[in-house]
C-alpha cells in the first residue's frame, strides 16, 4: 500500500444519514425513524452506531421541512463529542443526500477527495466491525464500496399477481446495505448527473453504476436490518440487545 493509500485509510470520514422520510409501509402516526426501541428512538441508535466510532468526523443528519421530532431528541453524551448538523431534506432520498453533500462541501470546505458515508436512518443494528471493514477499502484507485449480504434463498420474480414467472438464480447475487462510501465529489457528479437525466437511483451505489463505475461490495452482517414494517421493530430490538451483550463481553463498543 502507498503512502497516499495509507492518508486516505487514516482520513476521518463525515456521515450523511437521509432522516427525512415518513416511512409509509410502517403504518404509523409519526416517522419511523421516531419510533422507540426500548428507551431511544431508532434514529438515536443509529447515530450512536457513528458518534462512538473513533473514525467518523461528524455527521449530517437531513431532515424534512415539518419534522417537529428531532428537537425532542435528547443526544448521549458521545453525540455531543463530535459534530451534529441538520439541514433540510429534499422530496426523495437523493434530493435530500444531495442536500447533506452540498452542506459538507460548501460550510465544511471537504475537499472533493474526501471520503463520505450515507447511511439509512432505520437500520440502527449497524456493527462497528462492518464499518472497519468498509473503511478498510479506501484508496485513491477505489471508487467506493458498500455493505452488503450474499442472497441465500431462493429467488423468485413474480407477477402483478403474485404469481410466479420464474425462479432466479442466486448466485453473485448480494442485499445492498449501508453505509456506503463514496468520494464526496464523484457522488456530486453522479447523482447530480443522474437527476438531471432522469435516471432512476435506488441507491447511492446505483447513480455511481449509471456512470460506469465499478463499485465494490464488502460483505457485512444481514443483521443491519433496515426498519420497514411494524414486525422489523421486535427484531432489532432483540439485535439491538444482542449486540449489547456482545459488547459488553467483549470489553468494547460493536454496535
Amino acid at each position: 500500500m502507498s503512502n497516499t493509500d495509507n492518508a486516505q485509510n487514516t482520513q476521518k470520514v463525515w456521515v450523511v444519514i437521509p432522516a427525512a422520510g415518513i416511512g409509509k409501509r410502517m403504518q404509523s402516526d409519526i416517522p419511523k425513524q421516531y419510533l422507540k426501541i426500548n428507551d431511544k428512538t431508532i434514529l438515536e441508535h443509529t447515530l450512536n452506531c457513528f458518534t462512538s466510532h473513533p473514525d467518523v468526523a461528524g455527521i449530517i443528519v437531513v431532515l424534512s421541512s415539518d419534522d417537529y421530532y428531532w428537537k425532542k431528541i435528547k443526544l448521549s453524551t458521545e453525540a455531543s463529542k463530535k459534530p451534529l448538523y441538520t439541514v433540510e431534506g429534499g422530496k426523495e432520498r437523493s434530493d435530500s443526500v444531495m442536500q447533506g453533500l452540498d452542506y459538507l462541501a460548501m460550510v465544511e470546505q471537504l475537499d472533493e477527495k474526501s471520503w463520505v458515508m450515507v447511511h439509512d436512518a432505520a437500520r440502527p443494528c449497524l456493527l462497528k466491525k462492518d464499518i472497519d471493514a468498509l473503511l478498510a477499502i479506501r484508496s485513491d484507485s477505489c471508487v467506493g464500496g458498500i455493505l452488503a449480504s450474499p442472497v441465500r434463498d431462493t429467488m423468485k420474480r413474480a407477477d402483478d399477481k403474485q404469481q410466479i414467472t420464474q425462479t432466479e438464480s442466486r448466485e453473485n447475487l448480494w442485499h445492498a446495505l449501508t453505509p456506503q462510501l463514496f468520494k464526496l465529489g464523484e457522488l456530486k457528479e453522479a447523482l447530480e448527473t443522474c437527476l438531471e437525466k432522469g435516471i432512476l437511483i435506488t441507491d447511492e451505489a446505483s447513480a455511481l453504476e449509471a456512470m460506469g463505475k465499478s463499485v465494490e461490495l464488502v460483505e457485512g452482517s444481514s443483521n443491519n436490518i433496515k426498519v420497514t414494517q411494524a414486525a422489523d421493530l421486535e427484531l432489532a430490538r432483540l439485535l439491538l440487545s444482542t449486540n449489547a451483550s456482545a459488547s459488553t463481553l467483549s470489553g468494547g463498543n460493536s454496535a
